[in-house]
């Protein structure tokens, strides 16, 4: 059993991550694919994709061309699936995810019933393919989101069963080949079964969060039913490799109240247990969807960072904006903001510093996130709107760029 400090499970958090020390840069945009084992998508682009926005927060300014290349490339390097949402995840994990396809497959069933005409699709892609929605009639009926046409929910079905991939997209629309003909052979040819899935992909899930609890591990992998009892399985028999560990004030979950008892609340990789984490600290803008933030309860357990996302909150009951993006420094979430666009200028409609900190401590984080931020994306100017403390405004508007 190892003790850690909060403090402690924070730092391996962060090193795990990418967000402190320079190993985080190595293997540039695939190595840190492979070191978080999952990056979300999603279609909202405020300063740019959130896919993209996980590669800058760790790599700093790599060309937005080459971060597109390297998750997307030819041949196959990456490929689409469910893992904590929709997501990016290096070729290599493919056979990982058999428990997942076959669940569906018995399902047979995708927020929509799956039409008949699915047989013919497939054909189509074998002989036509790869190819988008676009190239089979369109993605939707005309309605609202969720109004797919039979083309989208068929070739979605097929994706989620395993016999079609994703391994690129054009004009952010997904390309769906046969797995086939995209997937290394013998990577398709393994075949796991439902206990190998879960108990290689506990340990990529631990190795990528540094410190987690069993929920954090739950989240990550979006585990329920039999995979979640099987998850607690591989855990309790030490089959994931992962360390368990005492964090104190972690909950415990099953095992008592806050570290009391002397139970493990949480499992670390082991590797990450040998050196204590040292370098320098990341000070960048966090996309929301960020594997670091993406459990909104560990954010907080580790951070000590309530945070919500507003998107889908009326406007007018919106305390800090649209697209809240928090702002690391020194190892800690300082503060947030709610970015725009306005030609080359990056707008902060609200910047606000976590309560408790200084601004004479903090400005200077916050300026480098801010401009770091808009030279990266092409701006040249920065415009604070509304802060909190009100004075960071004309602090903020009035330094020069670096």
């Amino acid at each position: 059993m190892t003790d850690l400090t909060p403090d402690e499970a924070r730092r391996l958090v962060l090193r795990a991550q990418g967000l402190l020390g320079s190993d985080g840069r190595r293997g540039g945009v695939q190595g840190m694919l492979r070191r978080l084992g999952a990056v979300q998508l999603d279609t909202i682009s405020v300063l740019a994709r959130s896919h993209e926005l996980v590669a800058y927060a760790r790599l700093g300014a790599v060309g937005r061309p080459v971060v597109e290349k390297a998750y997307w490339d030819d041949p196959a390097r990456s490929f689409e699936y469910w893992c904590h949402a929709a997501c990016i995840l290096p070729i290599e994990h493919w056979p990982l995810y058999a428990f997942r396809r076959r669940a569906y497959h018995e399902r047979r069933y995708r927020w929509h019933e799956v039409p008949d005409s699915v047989g013919k699709l497939r054909e189509q892609v074998r002989e036509s393919g790869p190819l988008t929605t676009a190239d089979v009639g369109g993605a939707k009926n005309g309605g609202p989101w969720w109004d797919w046409s039979d083309s989208k929910i068929g070739l979605e079905w097929l994706l989620d069963i395993g016999e079609v991939v994703c391994t690129r997209r054009v004009g952010w629309r997904r390309v769906y080949d046969l797995a086939e003909r995209v997937v290394p052979a013998g990577l398709l040819a393994e075949e796991l079964t439902d206990e190998e899935c879960v108990t290689r992909l506990a340990a990529i899930a631990g190795r990528s969060l540094g410190v987690a609890t069993r929920g954090d591990l739950i989240d990550f992998l979006r585990l329920q039913g039999r995979f979640a009892t099987l998850l607690d399985e591989v855990l309790a028999s030490g089959a994931a490799g992962l360390t368990p560990v005492r964090v104190h004030g972690w909950p415990t979950g099953r095992a008592g109240r806050n570290g009391a008892g002397g139970g493990p609340n949480a499992w670390a990789d082991p590797a990450a247990l040998e050196s204590e984490p040292r370098g320098r600290h990341r000070t960048t803008l966090v996309s929301p969807f960020d594997s670091l933030i993406w459990h909104r309860g560990r954010t907080e357990r580790v951070f000590g960072f309530a945070y919500q996302l507003e998107l889908y909150v009326p406007k007018h009951k919106r305390v800090h904006g649209y697209f809240t993006m928090p702002v690391l420094a020194g190892g800690r979430l300082i503060g947030r903001v709610d970015p725009a666009r306005e030609g080359t200028t990056l707008v902060a409609r609200n910047l606000s510093l976590e309560p408790g900190l200084t601004s004479a401590r903090w400005v200077d984080a916050l300026h480098e996130a801010l401009w770091s931020a808009a030279a990266w994306v092409g701006c040249d100017s920065v415009r604070v709107e509304r802060a909190d403390p009100p004075h960071l405004v004309q602090t903020l508007n009035t330094t020069p760029a670096p």
